[in-house]
């Protein structure tokens, strides 16, 4: 095997592998992001009343 057909056939593969990887992340990042927008609307709803308790006093 020459030279040149080892550097296309690693670049292929790298391709191959980031392709993969890059779909392993977004399905990790998909099935969290309901869970980030949950923790982040507690967290709003928290500070706001903290707000609404801290203006009654």
């Amino acid at each position: 095997m020459s030279q040149d057909t080892k550097n296309v056939l690693f670049v292929a593969l790298a391709v191959i592998g980031a392709i993969i990887v890059g779909g392993w992340v977004l399905k990790i990042a998909f099935k969290l992001l309901g869970i980030i927008i949950l923790v982040g609307l507690a967290v709003v709803a928290f500070m706001v009343v903290q707000k609404l308790v801290g203006q009654g006093r």
